[in-house]
């Protein structure tokens, strides 16, 4: 799906980052609409946070996505993601880069910003991500 409003490239003369899930620059044309979506944690509305970072950073991405179809909007729409992630490590970078992937197949991938840190709002949280949509 072809969004009018967002361009996401990656220029040459910077490596290619989508091996790792994101792009360089996400042009936004004006007068376009923005969506910014609060930081998403890993647990649906019984607030229920598995153990599991998979599983966490599934639901992440779902409650993205239901955020985004509330305003007509869908993943193809997000130009940038800020994501936070506990205990970060080789693991949870690749589990990271495999669920974008499932989202983003042509790798047309969100800029993204991820920071470790060594906490979230919840215990047994262990990813947050926001994103800001354009429509």
């Amino acid at each position: 799906m072809e969004i009018d409003s967002l361009e996401i490239t990656n220029p040459d003369g910077i490596y290619d980052p989508r091996a790792h899930g994101y792009s360089h620059v996400a042009t936004v044309q004006a007068n376009s609409k923005l969506v910014f979506v609060a930081g998403q944690g890993g647990s649906r509305t019984d607030g229920i946070l598995s153990e599991d970072f998979r599983t966490q950073v599934s639901i992440v991405f779902e409650n993205i996505a239901l955020a985004l179809k509330s305003k007509n909007l869908s993943m193809a729409n997000i130009a940038k993601l800020t994501t936070l992630v506990v205990g970060y490590d080789d693991e949870k970078h690749q589990i990271l880069i495999e669920e974008s992937v499932k989202i983003w197949p042509d790798q047309k991938f969100p800029v993204n910003t991820l920071i470790p840190v060594p906490r979230l709002a919840l215990n047994g949280m262990l990813i947050e991500i926001d994103a800001t949509a354009v429509g």
